[in-house]
């Protein structure tokens, strides 16, 4: 089956399918992890076209890119991978966000490992750095897509000045922001 698809940017243009495949919940937030239950999930997704696949190294601590990696092995030129880097959880629980370029060529080769793949069609700055210019965050990462282990950029969660400033560096190919079809108040029938 096939779905409808979008390209995604311009200068550094990824055709993406309409439906994309958020893989979180696989390793986190709604409750255990099933690795077999999230394998046959990605599977039935791309039996059914969608071949846009969502992760991040923050997702059950690695976890999730390593259930996802299994899972594309033997498909991985029928999707479109995306990860992110930046987050992590420090000792107490706390959310950390580290955009240093010295971590960005860190965290790209230990997805590659965990997601076992050669490269990372989309990888997203999951959270912008206060304390590191947002140029040299996107200037590392534009030399993963140099050395051919990325694709294309993305940032998530970033500002309108923090998009225009890293585009002044490389083609930011997508921008990933939290959208919620619920309001406020707002409840449904069942």
């Amino acid at each position: 089956m096939t779905l409808p698809s979008r390209t995604l940017g311009r200068d550094s243009a990824l055709t993406v399918s309409i439906q994309g495949l958020g893989c979180m919940g696989m390793s986190q937030s709604y409750g255990k992890a099933n690795p077999e239950e999230s394998r046959l999930t990605i599977e039935r997704a791309l039996d059914l076209g969608v071949t846009f696949l969502d992760t991040a190294d923050i997702y059950g601590g690695g976890h999730n890119e390593h259930i996802v990696g299994k899972a594309i092995k033997s498909r991985r030129d029928e999707v479109v991978l995306a990860t992110k880097f930046s987050l992590s959880r420090g000792d107490d629980g706390t959310m950390k966000i580290n955009g240093h370029p010295d971590y960005v060529r860190q965290c790209v080769d230990a997805s590659l490992e965990r997601l076992g793949v050669d490269y990372i069609d989309l990888y997203y700055q999951h959270r912008v750095d206060s304390t590191v210019p947002i140029e040299d965050t996107v200037g590392a990462m534009a030399e993963q897509v140099a050395a051919g282990k990325v694709r294309h950029l993305g940032l998530s969660e970033a500002s309108a000045s923090s998009l225009e400033r890293a585009c002044t560096v490389h083609p930011i190919t997508a921008l990933q922001s939290e959208w919620s079809l619920c309001h406020e108040g707002h409840t449904s029938a069942a």
